[in-house]
Formats: structure tokens, C-alpha cells, sequence
């Protein structure tokens, strides 16, 4: 099999702020025998990797990556029926958009995913994040995933091992590769759930930027937990509005007017400018409301100000 292998790669291509310099090396993946090809080649040169799906949650440095990213991402979708259609059990590759499931479900007749409906990204990204809304995440219906190590070797997990919690799980804190996920779902009317489908999108419009009129990565920090001194998880967004933070900007990153939670790319806009953006909108809550404010998003490179570069797959 010959692999997608490109070579300084324009970032910006690579995510939906659309901000980033080149990528030193990009194995660019669609299928689970691309990804576990591309993982083995790599350990035999002993070259260092790491991976990104649709970089939807990720601010890419203006200085870029010097490295090597396996990208495990289609732009359409890998999904069957893991036995009989009667038993509602499905399986999904790790690279399929996250929506583009979301769609397949409700058209299906299938409920409990619809909740990601318009939610970006890969699924193995989102099951990693344990990605959700409207108090139901994906994570409830996994069965079983398939992942891969850096040594290549293939491993099937159950729901138990996984440890979901908000917005979290084992996966985003290891370095295995979602190949591809077993999910549970119930009966439901195709026709209503299609409705509703359309009603979470209606909603997304309201409160949530159009990605080609205002790239962004979405919510920028984490509801604030429970053991918090908010009491119990609130919104992050109210708290900045609280905090008065609305208008706030930095360069071109400024914030979304309709929602504070989020910061999208303005005229002339650079990655540096989001991660100092996101900076003073944690100094600032700190200050006002005495909250330390944690990014959801993830950063990948050098960004000046900062040490912290994160490590993912």
C-alpha cells in the first residue's frame, strides 16, 4: 500500500481555525490499514508522531511543526451495521466526521447520537474528548474501540476501560490510536429524529459561528466542575460575560458576539494572537471571579508567552 506522505504541509489546511504554518511532515490517513501501515513504518525509523483528526479543537502555531502528524480524518464516512440491523449495534471508523455519523443514525431510524448533530471533528477524537451536548455525550453508547499503540499493536477496549467523565477519558490522556468504535444505539421514528436533527442545527446557527464566514475551534474552556467554587458546572461562557468580557480582543482574535465561549479569526488574525487572547480571558475571570479557567482546545507548537506545548494522538 503506497501512503498520502506530504511535506511541509500549510497547517491552516489542516483545521478549522484555518491558522497555522507547515508541517514538517504529514502522513495523511483515511483507513484503519493506512493508519496502522503508517504507525508500524514509523517505528522501525524510530521517528516520533503525533496525531490529528479534523483540527477542530486544535490551535495550530504560526510556526508550525517540525515533526511528523499522522492525520486520520475523511471527508466522508466509514460506517456498518456490527451484526444484524435488529440489534443496533454499529461500528465507525475513528476518521468519519463526527455529524456525518450523527446523520447516519437519525436517517437510519437509530436515537442517541443525534445530540452530536453539528459538533465537528472525527469520532475518535470525539470519543477520546467524550464529546456531547444537552446533557448526553457519545460516550454513553460505546460498546467496544479498537486502538492502536506506537508499537503497532491492535487492542480492543471495552466502555469500563475507557473511564469516560466530562469531556474526558483515558483515551486523551494515552498514546493510542482510536482505529474504530462499536456503539449502542435504540429505535427511533426516522422522521422525528431527522426533525430533531434540524432543530439542533437551527440552534447551532443561533449561538454558534459559521465556519466559513468566522473559522474558529469552538469553545475555547471547560464548563467549570462541580468541586469548583461555582458550586456546580456552569457554563464557562457566563462567567466570562460576567467577568466582562465581551468585545474583548487581541489583533485579529477576538470574541464571538454571540457567545463568549468562543473566539474566531478576524482580519489578520494569527495563532499567537488566539493563544494571548485566551491568556487574558483566564486573567481576567481569575481576577473578577476567582475562577481558574481550563482551555478545552489543545495547542500544537511554540507560541511566545508559552512552555506548554500539548501532547495528543
Amino acid at each position: 500500500m503506497s501512503l498520502n506522505i506530504r511535506h511541509d504541509v500549510p497547517l491552516a489546511q489542516c483545521g478549522t481555525f484555518q491558522l497555522g504554518g507547515p508541517c514538517q511532515t504529514l502522513y495523511d490517513c483515511k483507513t484503519e490499514a493506512e493508519v496502522l501501515q503508517a504507525v508500524r513504518e514509523l517505528r522501525e525509523t524510530n521517528t516520533p508522531w503525533l496525531l490529528i483528526g479534523g483540527g477542530s479543537n486544535i490551535l495550530f502555531s504560526d510556526h508550525g511543526f517540525t515533526g511528523t502528524l499522522i492525520r486520520y480524518w475523511r471527508d466522508d464516512s466509514d460506517i456498518n451495521f456490527a451484526g444484524p440491523e435488529t440489534d443496533r449495534l454499529i461500528e465507525v471508523s475513528g476518521s468519519t466526521p463526527l455529524d456525518a455519523l450523527a446523520k447516519w443514525t437519525c436517517e437510519a431510524g437509530l436515537a442517541g447520537l443525534e445530540c452530536t448533530t453539528g459538533i465537528p471533528g472525527a469520532v475518535g477524537g470525539a470519543v477520546a474528548g467524550n464529546a456531547g451536548a444537552w446533557g448526553q455525550q457519545i460516550g454513553d453508547r460505546v460498546v467496544t474501540v479498537r486502538v492502536v499503540d506506537p508499537a503497532g499493536t491492535v487492542t480492543q477496549l471495552t466502555r469500563d476501560e475507557l473511564d469516560f467523565a466530562y469531556r474526558d477519558s483515558m483515551l486523551k490522556r494515552s498514546d493510542l490510536i482510536l482505529l474504530s468504535a462499536q456503539l449502542q444505539l435504540d429505535t427511533g421514528d426516522r422522521s422525528d429524529l431527522l426533525a430533531e436533527r434540524e432543530r439542533i442545527l437551527a440552534l447551532r446557527a443561533e449561538k454558534h459561528p459559521n465556519l466559513e464566514t468566522h473559522p474558529c475551534i469552538g469553545s475555547i474552556f471547560r464548563n467549570i466542575e462541580p468541586t469548583s467554587a461555582a458550586g456546580r458546572r456552569q457554563a464557562a461562557g457566563w462567567f466570562l460575560e460576567e467577568s466582562g468580557a465581551k468585545g474583548c480582543y487581541v489583533g485579529g482574535a477576538e470574541l464571538f458576539s454571540k457567545h463568549a465561549n468562543i473566539i474566531v479569526k478576524g482580519q489578520g488574525c494569527t495563532a499567537q494572537d488566539v493563544h494571548d487572547l485566551c491568556a487574558k480571558l483566564q486573567a481576567l475571570v481569575h481576577e473578577k471571579q476567582e475562577l481558574e479557567l481550563r482551555r478545552e482546545v489543545r495547542f500544537l507548537g511554540s507560541f511566545a508567552g508559552s512552555d506548554v506545548t500539548d501532547r495528543f494522538f
